[in-house]
């Protein structure tokens, strides 16, 4: 299991020398460069000695209990409960001494876990297996956590990112269950020197909260990824760190000299002059381009002639909202709602949503905040839903079954509660509804009829709403809509052409499967062909369109995307900067020239081609 491994791996790594090497030894024996290749997670450059630290792995053999012991064994856990809890109310005290992104991050996942040391599955079951068999406290903990974790990962969903922080989530609650079980200290970090490089196998987000950005130089691991909680307070924190670094705490000992690039993901030991010049102007070299990408904060996204684009960013968790306000963003492109629905053990409410989205609308004053309903079932499985209504959904395949808003038409009871807190949020922001995988007006007329008589329903109960409804968008991500585009425009507000799904579905790949996700092409011409139609379509009634998929984020598919006539693009928060730049260095006319020169390929190497050639040229004005 992976937490065993994990425990073995941090067990052999404190083994060796003792697990830690004494400071007072003075450095360790030189010797020779070597290059380590990662994961880039936060930006930067970071040059000093290393400091390793291991944690000490909690010693859980499996152990079975004779059936007298099971009411002491159940209580063992309630002790380790309470005491976990003690422990993240600790953490929640020194959020206040965190950067503002950082805290925003931390707060929600400490949430998390708090709900799950509640009455939770994890608990639940752990209970029933220490009873039913027979298991000691801290195995009952480790197979339940582990089964919670494998059925999330083994869900199919595109959002792999989100499965990942799901099962971790699991995972670490349970981490800490296990080590106040057995007695084990958590690791220390408090006596890391000021301008060291940070070592060790995995930190949690735990770990990365007691961080101190103003001492720590860098952080590189050899477990992790870009989509953790961890990564994600790497960079809310801004310490340069390279995780999923294979192979680097063998060599790495306390006081090696070492370069480490945020920015490409390599760390490197024992460097030499020629290493320690090029991180030296890595160094420099990131420092001026932030002082030039912070100074696009406060200008407009113009073109060179004069053509407005709107740059908005995507949200996922609220955590995040930190990060937009720090990239400029114009408002939210694509609030995703499912956050909402993770991590319960029942459906959320209409107050519970409505605190949600008041916290985010008013965080945003007057700019827009598109709320996308609820895009659920078919290949994602959700534990609160399962919990709150009978499952309808699964099947041989499942991405063309019932999910998004047919699954929301089928269970109207999910929509209206969730159109209630949208409808109950707009008298205090500029909301507007996006409805996922559209793929006939039929579906967006019901939609709205819902909508309509939901507004009735607050009005007679005296809730206060805006006078005029929000607008009701569609998201065109399957070829059906794409081609329908002309009709479904005739009951729709908007458009947001979802690059993802409709690169997914028009090319029948799914990108997360090893053996064909070479074919996910979004540049692919049917791919462009259908945006093209969808946008056309658009700008022909005069109605807005964007792109809120992984293209709008690429600085070098902005001219592409302008010369087919969108102006809107919603990304990733730390993406804006960068386009925002591409923007201001482009001119309409020359865009348009070059969308047609692109429209009229039909092999894709050629398209790619074309626009990198077209990138660099931008590249060399900026």
């Amino acid at each position: 299991m992976r937490t065993e491994r994990l425990e073995a791996k941090s067990s052999e790594h404190a083994r060796r020398d003792g697990g830690k090497r004494d400071a007072s030894a003075g450095p360790p024996r030189k010797g020779r460069e070597t290059a380590f290749q990662g994961i880039p997670i936060a930006p930067g450059v970071a040059i000093g000695p290393l400091y390793d630290t291991a944690e000490m792995p909690a010693e859980t053999p499996r152990r079975t209990i004779p059936a007298y012991a099971v009411e002491a064994e159940r209580a063992r856990l309630a002790e380790a409960v309470a005491l976990s809890r003690k422990q993240l109310g600790k953490l929640k005290s020194k959020l206040a001494l965190l950067p503002d992104e950082a805290q925003h991050e931390l707060a929600p996942l400490l949430e998390a876990y708090v709900m799950m040391l509640g009455n939770s599955r994890l608990l639940r079951n752990a209970r029933k297996r220490i009873e039913s068999e027979r298991l000691a406290a801290e195995t009952a903990v480790l197979d339940e956590s582990e089964s919670i974790a494998a059925a999330i990962l083994a869900a199919k969903d595109d959002d792999k990112g989100g499965l990942y922080r799901r099962a971790a989530e699991v995972r670490e609650i349970a981490r800490r269950l296990m080590r106040n079980l057995t007695a084990t200290p958590f690791r220390s970090l408090k006596d890391v020197p000021e301008g060291s490089i940070l070592v060790a196998e995995a930190l949690t987000p735990a770990d990365a909260a007691l961080l101190d950005p103003s001492r720590i130089a860098g952080v590189a691991t050899e477990e992790g990824g870009a989509d953790g909680h961890t990564a994600i307070m790497l960079r809310a924190l801004g310490i340069p760190s390279v995780l999923g670094c294979a192979g680097l705490t063998h060599d790495a000992a306390r006081g090696v000299p070492a370069v480490l690039d945020g920015t490409t993901g390599t760390v490197v030991l024992w460097p030499g002059e020629a290493a320690l010049e090029r991180g030296r102007e890595s160094l420099a070299a990131f420092a001026r381009e932030r002082a030039k990408l912070a100074k696009l904060r406060r200008l407009p996204a113009v073109t060179t002639d004069g053509e407005t684009v709107e740059l908005q960013a995507n949200l996922e968790i609220p955590a995040e909202l930190p990060l937009i306000a720090q990239a400029g963003a114009q408002g939210i492109g694509l609030l995703r709602t499912e956050f909402l629905f993770m991590n319960r053990e029942d459906l959320p409410g209409e107050e519970a949503q409505l605190a949600a989205y008041t916290q985010i609308v008013e965080a945003m004053g007057d700019d827009p905040v598109t709320i996308r309903v609820l895009d659920w079932g078919g290949e994602k499985d959700m534990e609160a839903q399962n919990s709150g209504i009978a499952p309808t959904h699964g099947g041989p395949n499942p991405a063309l079954g019932l999910r998004g808003l047919r699954l929301l038409l089928k269970r109207p009871e999910l929509l209206e509660a969730q159109f209630a807190a949208i409808l109950r949020v707009a008298d205090r922001g500029n909301v507007r509804v996006l409805l996922p995988l559209v793929t006939n007006p039929a579906e967006v007329k019901q939609a709205r009829e819902i909508l309509e008589r939901v507004a009735r329903r607050l009005r007679r109960r005296g809730e206060r709403l805006p006078e005029r409804l929000p607008e009701v968008g569609v998201m065109i991500e399957t070829p059906g809509a794409a081609l329908a585009a002309d009709a479904i425009a005739l009951e729709a507000d908007f458009f947001a052409i979802g690059t993802n799904d409709l690169a997914m579905y028009t090319l029948a790949v799914d990108r997360a499967e090893a053996e064909v996700s070479h074919l996910y092409d979004p540049l692919h011409p049917a791919v462009l062909r259908l945006m093209q139609f969808a946008t056309e379509a658009a700008l022909r009634l005069r109605m807005p369109v964007s792109v809120c998929g992984e293209m709008a984020g690429n600085p070098k598919l902005v001219p592409l995307l302008l010369g087919l006539g969108i102006r809107s693009f919603s990304m990733n928060a730390g993406s804006i900067p960068r386009v925002k730049q591409a923007v201001r260095a482009l001119e309409i006319g020359d865009c348009a020239r070059f969308a047609r020169r692109v429209m009229e390929q039909s092999d894709p190497a050629r398209i790619r081609e074309l626009v990198t050639e077209f990138a660099e040229g931008v590249a060399a004005k900026v």
